[in-house]
């Protein structure tokens, strides 16, 4: 058999590819109100997904909720009774803000702080852009 062959005999026995599975997820708020609070059981592990450092995110969506939070070592307390569906929008957008390369629009950045000024750096096209001055 030739190669052409037997690549197309490969080919013809690969299963379908039913659904693109997205390499770059943002995990969803978990969380509930007690009283008052609302509490944010994986605020962690979503900055860690992200590829942040937890204050800085901690900052953004604070601000954005315009409300009093407390950061524990194993939960975001946040000061008001916020529905989970609320959170993950300024988690959103908190991620195509100071996470998302504008240029390829992958997810391979690192925060640099030069001269007073935060840029995105893509570590896979090579891009660099001034954040918004949001914090």
């Amino acid at each position: 058999m030739s190669y052409e062959e037997l690549l197309k005999r490969a080919r013809k026995d690969l299963p379908e590819l039913s659904e693109e599975v997205a390499r770059f997820e943002v995990p969803k708020v978990r969380g509930h109100i007690q009283g008052n609070k609302t509490i944010i059981s994986n605020f962690h592990q979503i900055a860690q997904a992200v590829g942040r450092d937890v204050e800085h995110l901690l900052k953004y969506v604070l601000r954005e909720l315009a409300t009093p939070g407390d950061l524990t070592s194993s939960a975001l307390i946040v000061g008001t009774k916020t529905p989970a569906s609320r959170i993950n929008e300024k988690i959103q957008q908190y991620v195509k803000d100071f996470v998302m390369c504008s240029e390829c629009n992958r997810p391979d950045t690192k925060l640099v702080k030069e001269d007073k000024i935060n840029f995105i750096k893509c570590s896979v096209c090579g891009a660099k852009h001034p954040v918004r001055a949001k914090l």
